[in-house]
């Protein structure tokens, strides 16, 4: 049986012999999606881009403990969803979440719209209130559903990736999304759609 080397199998073995530019290129190729996993978490800019750096150094720090056998970005949003959970229990309290806020990047800032087919104006007001209602409900939630339904419904990630990314059983991400969407439906049903 022959094993398959994925791309970052060479530069994971590199990193974990203390080699910081195969590190920085670690970052760079993964960087993005830490990121908007953080954005999705954090729900303010400013926080997002803590979180991903304290995941980048946090990964850094525990390299040479990280297993081969493991998907690389789905160690690193474990590390993300670790540290978020630990900074919601010091604060006990989120942050908002923006589904609409503009991404800031060196040139300016980005609208996050969808590209669509000639949106009307009252279309595009009827999807910015629904998206306002969506993430009024989601903040209402439980982080852990929250974060299930997160890593489920926005970021797709199948339900034993998920059990992976917060270190529990498949059957605690089952009941946290089946809980989860049942508090969202909830939620919703408090606002006028």
């Amino acid at each position: 049986m022959f094993l398959t080397l994925r791309p970052t199998d060479e530069l994971i073995k590199k990193a974990q012999e203390n080699d910081l530019e195969a590190f920085g290129k670690l970052v760079a190729l993964y960087q993005d999606r830490v990121y908007t996993h953080c954005m999705h978490l954090a729900h303010d800019v400013h926080d997002a881009q803590d979180l991903a750096q304290d995941v980048f150094v946090q990964a850094f720090k525990n390299i040479k403990s990280f297993r081969s056998d493991a998907d690389f970005g789905t160690w690193l949003h474990r590390i993300a969803v670790n540290l978020w959970i630990n900074q919601v229990r010091r604060n006990r309290k989120a942050a908002a979440f923006s589904l609409d806020e503009p991404l800031l990047t060196g040139e300016g800032a980005l609208s996050r719209e969808l590209a669509a087919c000639e949106e009307s104006p009252e279309e595009r007001v009827e999807r910015r209130e629904f998206q306002e209602t969506i993430k009024n409900a989601l903040n209402r939630l439980q982080p852990e559903y929250r974060v299930a339904l997160i890593l489920r419904e926005l970021e797709g990630y199948s339900y034993e990736e998920i059990a992976g990314i917060i270190g529990c059983s498949l059957g605690t991400v089952k009941s946290r999304i089946n809980r989860g969407r049942k508090a969202l439906k909830k939620e919703l049903g408090k606002f006028r759609l």
